[in-house]
């Protein structure tokens, strides 16, 4: 299960993620960024909650990272050891923007 906040200041969107971003609930997670990329410049992704993410939900990240890099870019934040780890073996903390 995955539990998404979203929250929007000025042209910025904060979503904040928590439980597992896997094949079944990665659909959720791209879904919301398409919804908010028309309106907003920048995206960032509150990882604080996460506690798993899979292949699936690492498809969703370079997707959303690749349509705002032509805005005003993408973070993550508060990425845990886990996730940290999968993001370091796969490549994907050379590729984001982490904070």
């Amino acid at each position: 299960m995955l539990n998404i906040q979203k929250k929007i200041e000025n042209d910025k969107a904060v979503l904040s993620l928590a439980g597992r971003l896997d094949t079944i609930t990665a659909p959720e997670l791209e879904q919301m960024v398409k919804e908010v990329l028309p309106g907003c410049s920048a995206l960032t992704l509150n990882m604080e909650s996460l506690d798993y993410i899979s292949s699936a939900g690492l498809r969703v990240l370079l997707a959303a990272h690749k349509a705002f890099s032509e805005k005003g870019g993408m973070t993550v934040t508060h990425v845990g050891d886990a996730i940290m780890e999968i993001l370091d073996v796969t490549g994907f903390a050379g590729i984001l923007t982490i904070e």
